[in-house]
Formats: structure tokens, C-alpha cells, sequence
């Protein structure tokens, strides 16, 4: 047991192995405008393959908005992607597509201004996959993949469980976690639209905790703000980091902001509070003892409405503490005040 944790608590790819998840990476693309084979931040991307500091993610630039992320050693079948928008403007963005090349996984994001317009940006992205239980789980965790018609194209819950999505009328779909979290509000959400042909948002719209699972309801819109039929991530995490590691990383928190906070929504590794701060415009989500590099952050709207969220700068870091500054629009690209979801985790 002790040889098992100390190797999840490094990561390297032989910690993937003895552990879910079984392959992950993430990355902060820091320049708009990357030239060819560009390496983002060094302190902002790492993952499970051996030596990421040596073998560092690349990022190339497709087109107007359009971007390829090479994680390398990781490829394979499955998993999920997150992006998240980092941009003082009003811009989101997505996942096109993600697919194994020659031995890495390529994840491709694509960023749009309120218009629908693809727009250069800087993002976050996160490509996790899990399978099997985990051999000592801590909380529990859980992904899927959907496509427009509610087929789970993957998915994976800690429990062994099978998640499923129903759909309803057009843009609007409700996923079920069977056995996951507690009967109240506990944990964190990601949402993330996955369209390769044009723009696409997709939030949290309802949360319905329960004694047998997590209840999830996920509306996506197109760039009129109209709900829109496309594929989407989810992810649920609980006791757990935004990528899923059953032996959690030291460093690691989240906070669901619905008008409050509930108390099993702020959760920090260190064992402090989360704090939330700021006007609206954005928001700034300190999370005290955790600021480790590398790490990486995620953001996802909840509540009715078109609204979408992300962060308005990078991460700070000081004195140990992360600030997550989360801003949100609405129709127009218009700031707007609305609750959200925020994730951060280091990689160790």
C-alpha cells in the first residue's frame, strides 16, 4: 500500500499505471498566436507520460481560433476533454475533437467570439480517462462523453457503475451518475461543448444530488444564444481532482458559487477555505495553501440561460495561495453576474 501511494503521489507515467486515472495531461496555451511546435508555459502543463518537464506539451495553430494540442505518450482509446477560455474579452472555447497520434493525444480547440466568429485565444485544456475501480478509492469520480442524440460515446464512474444520458427537446439533456457523491450538494462539475463546425457552449443548467447518484442536467447553445443540439463532456469530481485521480494530488480545490456556497462545494486539499471575492466582473476565487506549479484550472457556467463562463486572466499565484479570477457573459458577450463552477489541481 505504501509503495502504491508513493507512486501515485509522483507524476510519471508508471504512476498511471498503478492507478486511475491510466492516462491524463493539461495545459495552458499562454500565446494566441503560437508559432509552429510552440511549448506553452512550462509551469502550466504536465501529465502522466515519463518526464513531462523533459517532453513537454507542443501547440500548433490550424487557422483563425483553431488549435492542436499534442500531449505526448498518452495516446489511446476514450477519455474526455475540457477547454476552458483565458481572456479579459468576451470569447469561449471548445473542443473540436481528440484523437490518439502515433504514440500522443491530440486534442483540438476551437475558440469563437459571442458573434460565432472564430477568434485567437488563450485556454486551458485538460484530456483525462480512467478504467476500472480503483483500488483504494478516495470520494469518487466520473465522466462521460455524449453525443447530440444522447448516446454515451465513453464514459466512466468509479463505482463500476454505467452512466447514461436521456435527451430531451433540442439543446437540452439530462446525465445520470449512479453512485457517486452524497445525497446533497458535494463536489465539482465541468461541462464542455465538443463541435467541430462551428460554435458551441454548454453549462450545468440543473444539479439534483440523491442517496443513489448525481442527477445532471446540461443545456448547450450556439452563438445566437438558441439552445443547439451538439456533443458534450461532463465530469464530476468529489474528494477528487478535475482529471479524476483516485490518490488525489496534495495541492487541489474547488468551489460552486449558486448565489452561496455550499459548504461540500468549497473544498480545499490543504484544508483550508475558499473565498470568494470580487464584483462579479470577474469574480476571484482564492484557494489558500495550494499554489503548486504545474497546475491548471477549469471554469463551467450552471443556472438557466445562455450565460457562459471563464477566466478573465491566469491564475496568480501568491504566498501559496491561488487566485481563479472566473468571469461570465451573457447574450452580446455582456458581463454578467451568474453562478459557476471552478476547479484547480496541481500535478502533485
Amino acid at each position: 500500500m505504501l509503495a502504491a501511494l508513493l507512486a501515485a503521489a509522483l507524476p510519471t507515467a508508471g504512476s498511471a499505471q498503478a492507478a486511475v486515472p491510466d492516462r491524463w495531461g493539461f495545459a495552458y496555451l499562454d500565446n494566441a498566436t503560437p508559432p509552429p511546435g510552440y511549448v506553452p508555459d512550462p509551469t502550466r502543463q504536465w501529465g502522466s507520460w515519463a518526464s513531462p518537464s523533459a517532453n513537454p506539451v507542443k501547440v500548433d495553430q490550424l487557422g483563425l481560433g483553431s488549435y492542436v494540442v499534442h500531449f505526448p505518450l498518452i495516446g489511446g482509446p476514450g477519455g474526455i476533454a475540457h477547454a476552458t477560455a483565458v481572456t479579459a474579452t468576451a470569447r469561449w472555447c471548445q473542443i473540436a475533437d481528440w484523437k490518439a497520434v502515433g504514440s500522443g493525444e491530440d486534442v483540438f480547440v476551437t475558440c469563437y467570439l459571442p458573434s460565432g466568429a472564430p477568434a485567437n485565444s488563450t485556454f486551458t485544456v485538460l484530456y483525462t480517462t480512467s478504467s476500472g475501480a480503483p483500488a483504494v478509492p478516495t470520494g469518487s469520480y466520473g465522466y462521460l462523453y455524449s453525443d447530440s442524440g444522447g448516446t454515451v460515446l465513453t464514459q466512466y464512474n468509479s463505482t463500476g457503475a454505467t452512466n447514461s444520458v436521456s435527451k430531451g427537446s433540442t439543446g437540452i439533456w439530462k446525465a445520470w451518475l449512479p453512485g457517486l457523491g452524497l445525497s446533497g450538494y458535494a463536489g465539482d462539475l465541468q461541462v464542455t461543448a465538443v463541435d467541430p463546425k462551428q460554435g458551441a457552449h454548454c453549462k450545468v443548467a440543473d444539479w439534483a444530488p440523491g442517496s443513489t447518484g448525481q442527477t445532471v442536467l446540461v443545456n448547450c447553445y450556439d452563438a445566437s444564444d438558441a439552445l443547439y443540439d451538439t456533443k458534450w463532456t461532463l465530469s464530476y469530481s468529489y474528494l477528487r481532482a478535475v482529471h479524476g485521480p483516485a490518490f488525489p494530488p496534495r495541492s487541489f480545490g474547488y468551489l460552486w458559487y449558486n448565489g452561496s456556497v455550499p459548504p461540500l462545494t468549497n473544498y480545499n486539499s490543504s484544508g483550508a477555505t475558499n473565498t470568494l471575492g470580487g464584483s462579479g466582473a470577474p469574480f476571484v476565487v482564492t484557494l489558500p495553501s495550494v499554489a503548486v506549479p504545474s497546475d491548471t484550472a477549469q471554469a463551467t457556467a450552471y443556472g438557466s440561460g445562455p450565460a457562459y463562463c471563464g477566466l478573465y486572466a491566469p491564475w496568480a499565484r501568491s504566498s501559496g495561495a491561488v487566485q481563479l479570477p472566473v468571469k461570465c457573459y451573457g447574450p452580446g458577450g455582456a458581463p454578467v453576474k451568474v453562478p459557476f463552477f471552478a476547479a484547480y489541481t496541481s500535478a502533485i
